[in-house]
């Protein structure tokens, strides 16, 4: 059975896929292809927001918060279509993407004024950290068993219910400290999620190649890009909070 704790790629995206289509079937070369296709759109409007911050340093928050707001709900919605419209992922993986690096062009810019070149580390890490997993599982070092994945399943709803708990947290005005703070709770904390989000890296790999085992029609390749993208994104986020930990120090 197929199973990932990436909530994009639920066992149900491929359930009702039983035949082949006539436009051929998914592929793991064709989903890394629109993955990188998606990575593009990403950096594209992630660089156009950023732009945006260093134009304008005397009100640059005041400039790049419209697109990172905007980025941010719209690709909540983008993300919420594609999971329930699974046919549209095509058309809704590529506007998500978009989407996404306008809400991330501007959170880097921000992470890099007050900590220089902290980007550059973050995103080299992300693409380190996902080169290592995909060598990881394609050589059998690790293996997505069953015991694995309810592991990291678990593992990623104890940290959805942290940050739901710090969100409610914020409204009243509190903090949770383990989350933001520098210390060495914080910091553990910061780098055990790292490693979740890591992990789920593997999970993806693992439903992806099922998927194309399993003959789902081509059209989801776009759907499987899109949910290893929000894994990637989350992994990018979660590296960026470590190293503004670490820098803190």
């Amino acid at each position: 059975m197929m199973r990932s704790s990436n909530p994009v790629l639920s066992n149900k995206a491929f359930e009702q896929y039983d035949v082949y289509e006539s436009t051929g079937t998914m592929t793991v070369a064709g989903t890394a292809m629109k993955t990188g296709i998606l990575l593009v759109l990403v950096i594209t409007s992630a660089a156009f927001v950023w732009k945006i911050f260093t134009a304008n340093q005397a009100n640059a928050m005041q400039a790049a918060m419209p697109w990172m707001i905007g980025g941010l709900f719209g690709g909540l919605v983008l993300a919420l279509i594609t999971i329930f419209k699974k046919d549209l992922a095509m058309y809704t993986a590529p506007l998500y993407a978009l989407a996404e690096g306008l809400f991330l062009g501007g959170i880097s810019a921000m992470y890099n004024h007050h900590y220089n070149g902290i980007v550059f580390q973050a995103a080299s890490l992300t693409f380190a950290t996902m080169a290592v997993m995909l060598i990881a599982y394609s050589t059998g070092i690790i293996r997505a068993t069953e015991r694995f994945k309810s592991g990291v399943c678990a593992a990623t709803g104890g940290i959805c219910l942290v940050y739901f708990i710090s969100i409610m947290m914020n409204m009243f005005g509190a903090q949770m400290p383990m989350i933001h703070s520098a210390g060495p709770m914080g910091i553990l904390f910061s780098l055990f999620v790292v490693v979740i989000a890591a992990l789920n890296l593997v999970l993806d790999f693992d439903f992806i190649e099922r998927g194309a085992e399993r003959g789902a029609p081509k059209s989801l390749e776009w759907y499987g890009a899109f949910g290893l993208l929000v894994t990637l994104v989350w992994l990018y986020l979660e590296i960026l909070r470590l190293l503004s930990k670490l820098n803190r120090r």
